[in-house]
């Protein structure tokens, strides 16, 4: 079992007051806070051993780059990628599918080619491949959910056909929670070659993720979701991919040899990285990642659907709230709504007693169009959150709702 009282001593900032409340930090979907290792490690390295990475033939630069290039063999192992080469440091979930976007437009897309998302996207694995289907002269394609809030399999299957050249859907929905059915969709794609690229920075903080189990050809995730900094990230990629894309970015780092007339770029991963990374959130990144699988996804799994089915019990007992997505197979995420009530006014609310969570369309657009929705308050949970502060929130939704009768 996890132990709650341990983990939340790593998070200081669970200690403080809002508005003379204890805080109830329930925006987990948003950003994740950082434990206590996570914070120490990068404070090390900026204040003893800051040096640039890949460049120097110095004792602090060669530390840096040797405690980056480890990170990146942390990330590969907890994806279980099958070599660190696979694995591009990006500034997030939105950097790493624009840079697939671009890369694989620019080399696999011509006119009329079909690119194919779900209704249920963020903007950011929405966005780019729309506007990329524009600039080429492609169809974006949008395949549906059902009314209870899960892909519809039936469209999607409808909708893949021998002019689609690439699938990209979230295996989590940030905006309801649905844990996507992906590896069926993988499966489908592939049986006609069709790579599949899957949004998991909704996913991997929350169970096991195994690209190779999945066969999945591109994945990318963030590191603030992870309980690691922000401005990092990751872009899984086969390396059967990645060798052929071109490069993102231009610049330092991303080169072999540069002369007046051409430029022979750098291998995997580095053909992508152009530039000085932050190498120091890098760092940070792979101690979030040693950090969560100290405690072990299968505690942080159970303990975590306990307090989803918890709340989902709770909030179902109050007669003008209405839950989006109520479906078996959910992590991290519960969205209502109540009654006659914009979800920014409950939100305010409750942040009057100290409770964070997030309201409005959650960037997902199409997806709230398509349950015919303005937006939502969204309760998002992390391993270190508790079921005495869900009875918390329902009392103060219960004294909400007496107030605005």
């Amino acid at each position: 079992m996890l132990d709650i009282k341990k983990v939340r001593k790593d998070f200081e900032i669970l200690t403080q007051k809002i508005n003379n409340k204890p805080l109830v930090y329930f925006d987990n979907g948003a950003t994740m806070q950082k434990p206590k290792p996570v914070l120490d490690i990068m404070n090390e390295f900026y204040s003893q051993k800051n040096a640039n990475v890949h460049r120097g033939v110095h004792y602090l630069s060669n530390v840096c780059t040797n405690a980056c290039e480890n990170a990146r063999q942390i990330v590969a192992d907890f994806i279980n990628a099958q070599t660190s080469q696979e694995i591009i440091f990006t500034s997030g979930t939105t950097d790493a599918i624009n840079l697939t976007a671009q890369t694989f437009c620019q080399k696999f897309i011509r006119k009329d080619d079909e690119i194919l998302v779900s209704q249920m996207e963020h903007h950011s694995n929405f966005v780019p491949w729309q506007q990329l289907a524009l600039r080429y002269g492609a169809k974006f394609e949008v395949f549906d959910i059902t009314d209870n809030g899960e892909l519809d399999i039936e469209d999607f299957t409808k909708k893949l056909n021998s002019k689609t050249k690439i699938v990209a859907v979230s295996h989590v929905s940030n905006a309801l929670g649905t844990i996507n059915p992906i590896k069926q969709i993988i499966k489908q794609a592939h049986s006609i070659n069709i790579p599949v690229l899957i949004d998991g920075a909704q996913a991997v903080q929350h169970f096991k993720v195994d690209v190779q189990d999945l066969d999945v050809d591109f994945y990318a995730f963030s590191g603030h979701k992870l309980y690691g900094p922000t401005g990092t990230g990751v872009l899984y990629g086969k390396n059967k991919w990645l060798e052929q894309l071109p490069p993102y970015r231009f610049g330092g780092e991303m080169v072999s040899k540069v002369f007046n007339s051409h430029t022979e770029f750098n291998t995997l991963p580095f053909k992508f990285e152009a530039g000085t990374p932050d190498y120091i959130g890098q760092i940070g990144l792979g101690e979030a990642i040693q950090y969560v699988r100290n405690i072990g996804f299968e505690d942080i799994e159970q303990h975590e659907k306990e307090l989803i089915d918890y709340f989902t019990e709770k909030l179902s007992q109050f007669e003008d709230i209405f839950i989006y997505g109520n479906v078996q197979q959910k992590a991290g995420v519960v969205s209502f709504n109540v009654k006659n009530q914009h979800p920014f006014d409950i939100g305010v609310l409750l942040d009057k007693m100290g409770i964070a969570v997030r309201t409005g369309n959650h960037c997902a657009q199409p997806l709230l169009d398509r349950l015919g929705i303005q937006g939502t308050v969204r309760v998002s949970f992390a391993m270190y959150n508790t079921k005495d502060e869900i009875d918390y929130v329902i009392d103060s939704l219960w004294k909400i709702l007496q107030m605005l009768k």
